[in-house]
């Protein structure tokens, strides 16, 4: 349906855009002044403690100036509901008392015939439904009741059952009046080729209808109830009004409870859907198929920014994900990605909540793999690198799957992410080689290669458990967990100046590769970094496996980022990471403030002259004023971390640091 900009603009003037914001927001009264149409309010979109998302009638657009959120009337629906586009101007036009325009002959012709194939498969629904209480039935009945499905939950899903009968649903639609060729039209019945007479396509089979967005039935699933049958499961044909390729099972009983709570649960079957929605989980859907398309991952991301999705932990299941990953990367884009869970071998998410409940599901999606997990285990796993044209080979097999990504921004990040593991990967097998070979261990004897941890002096102005130290620790493992944000801020992370001498040279490494080698190929590089720079590296990707520390007093752990940052579990919004990410660096730039004040202290004599006390004063000025900023971001942090971890798990904390960490 096409919708003229005349008819938008009359929908917008009769619907104040504050009226239809407000049903998702409160506005803060301080700062809106409704009589000018002017609206202010915390931004739905993010989480935020201070009001910055603003609504303005008179242009008929909400803008917030956190997250840089904006559109109209429409957008704001397709944005917090998940509507379409023609869904959010229908419902809009009810409620403005618009009349839409009659759609052109073709296009009426069109919907009408849509509707008539809804109709015709809405009888067939209750026909199956009639047929699953009915004499015939009964295996079907047993089938459910060791699914443990609830009468409740038959109902809500309309889950019926196909007779085995050639015609049982034919001669039932003719009765109603119904056409035969219409019945072939909506997928219902076969005709076949030789000119033998029309049968029943479903047969013998558990019927699972499938409804659209607004909750019409335009398809069937069949599952097969001959312990002997093929296919197991059999969906409809393409038809008007069903295109597999687009279509996402439960997607319209999903939408509301998948952006209330942020998080949308993508499974592999209908009855594993229908497992998990009875548990209590309401965001879940199902693919109808084992490749997802580009349609289909458009509207999984209507639901949530990063769905979950769960496969079998079998080959076949390993082997959907790899397929799900190449169709993802090319649409990546800021905020929105995938995580991937692989299940126990033979177990499916209906066998996990009947051992233990829905919480044994829950823990298996909190310990969901990044898409950028699985694109790495698929192609390293799978990689021999043991000469040089290997390794390039596979650098190359990576990079080019990365270039795939159209989103620049995204793109970037996966080239400096997969170049750091690299660098670490190659570095790990030369060592082991030279290793092997006797020639001890790598970069013994060289500046670059002292490995030794370093003693509390070499370390510079911090100790270790210093909060300072820690700081450190954590801006350098954020700048690993997040490297577009090392891409971002590089030039500030650069200038930053660290007490630590292990994390100084880590830094200076990290910059180099994000800058003046990212054009060279890691193959090339990777033994000319510090050795000190794969002391982090190695104990953040492989888990605290410290390259040449034997004998030396071990360095505190970094490896778990999380246990410095668990509010990171919470998988806060990426404006909040590059919040905590910059608070960070204030703090390391106050340290430096405070030290540049005190050796200019130390520099002047008894006697200031006028000249020398105006710029005394103006550091002082110019760090209090640092200081009293980082306090209201730390403040405000840890304010929108509590939002975060509310009705979640407690994460508790006490300092500066431990406010937003957990850790003192």
């Amino acid at each position: 349906m096409r919708f003229t900009p005349g008819l938008l603009d009359e929908i917008r003037a009769r619907l104040p855009l504050s009226e239809i914001v407000a049903r998702r927001v409160s506005w803060d009264r301080r700062k809106s002044q409704p009589a000018r149409g002017d609206f202010w309010a915390c931004c739905p979109f993010h989480q935020e403690k201070s009001p910055s998302f603003h609504v303005d009638d008179r242009r008929n657009r909400y803008k917030c100036f956190g997250c840089g959120a904006s559109g109209d009337h429409f957008r704001f629906l397709t944005e917090t509901e998940g509507l379409s586009f023609p869904e959010a101007v229908e419902r809009l036009a009810e409620q403005a008392g618009v009349s839409l325009p009659a759609p052109d002959p073709q296009a009426a012709a069109r919907a009408a015939e849509r509707a008539s194939l809804a109709d015709i498969c809405e009888m067939a629904a209750r026909f199956f439904q009639d047929a699953l209480a009915m004499s015939g039935g009964e295996e079907a009945r047993s089938y459910v009741a060791r699914r443990r499905l609830k009468p409740e939950t038959l109902r809500e899903f309309r889950i019926g059952f196909a007779p085995n009968g050639r015609d049982a649903l034919k001669r039932h639609l003719l009765g109603k009046g119904v056409d035969e060729g219409a019945m072939v039209e909506a997928g219902l019945i076969i005709r076949p080729d030789d000119g033998r007479p029309t049968y029943d396509r479903f047969r013998n089979r558990l019927m699972i209808p499938i409804q659209d967005e607004r909750g019409r039935v335009i398809a069937f699933g069949g599952r097969t109830l001959d312990p002997d049958g093929q296919p197991k499961y059999l969906n409809s044909p393409e038809t008007p009004l069903f295109h597999k390729g687009t279509m996402v099972f439960n997607f319209h009983r999903a939408r509301e409870p998948a952006h209330k709570s942020g998080q949308a649960i993508v499974v592999e079957g209908y009855m594993d859907a229908i497992a998990i929605w009875q548990a209590g989980m309401g965001n879940v859907v199902a693919a109808l198929g084992t490749a997802f398309t580009e349609e289909q991952v458009g509207r999984l991301w209507r639901l949530a920014p990063e769905p979950v999705i769960c496969f079998d932990g079998d080959a076949a299941g390993v082997s959907a994900a790899h397929r799900a990953v190449d169709r993802i990367l090319p649409g990546l884009r800021s905020g929105y990605s995938f995580g991937f869970v692989f299940l126990p071998d033979g177990k499916d998410p209906d066998d996990l909540i009947a051992e233990g409940g829905v919480a044994a599901f829950a823990r298996e999606l909190a310990g969901a793999m990044p898409l950028i997990e699985v694109v790495w285990s698929r192609e390293v796993d799978a990689a021999r690198i043991d000469t040089p044209e290997r390794r390039a080979a596979l650098e190359k097999g990576l990079d080019d799957l990365v270039r795939t990504i159209a989103d620049e921004r995204v793109r970037r990040g996966y080239q400096l992410d997969i170049r750091l593991r690299l660098s670490n990967l190659f570095y790990r097998q030369a060592r082991d080689r030279r290793m092997a070979g006797g020639g001890g261990r790598p970069g013994q004897g060289g500046e670059r290669g002292g490995t030794q941890t370093p003693s509390g002096q070499a370390r510079g102005g911090d100790l270790p458990d210093s909060s300072l130290f820690g700081n450190e620790r954590t801006l350098c493992g954020l700048c690993l967990r997040y490297p577009d944000l090392l891409e971002r801020h590089v030039e500030r992370v650069s200038q930053a100046r660290f007490g630590d001498t292990l994390h100084a040279r880590f830094r200076d490494e990290l910059c180099r590769i994000a800058t003046e080698l990212q054009d060279v190929p890691v193959s090339g590089f990777f033994e000319t970094l510090d050795n000190r720079f794969y002391q982090i590296l190695s104990e953040a990707l492989d888990g605290g496996e410290v390259p040449g520390t034997a004998g030396a007093r071990p360095a505190p752990r970094f490896s778990d980022l999380l246990q410095r940052l668990p509010i990171l579990r919470h998988e806060p919004p990426a404006d909040f990471v590059e919040d905590l990410f910059c608070h960070y660096l204030d703090t390391l730039e106050i340290r430096t403030l405070e030290q540049e004040l005190e050796e200019e202290m130390g520099a002047l004599g008894d006697g200031l002259d006028e000249a020398e006390w105006e710029r005394v004063r103006a550091q002082s000025q110019d760090l209090a004023r640092r200081r009293e900023e980082c306090a209201r971001d730390e403040q405000d942090l840890a304010e929108r971390a509590r939002g975060l971890r509310n009705g979640r798990v407690a994460v508790t904390g006490t300092t500066g640091q431990g406010i937003l960490s957990g850790t003192a």
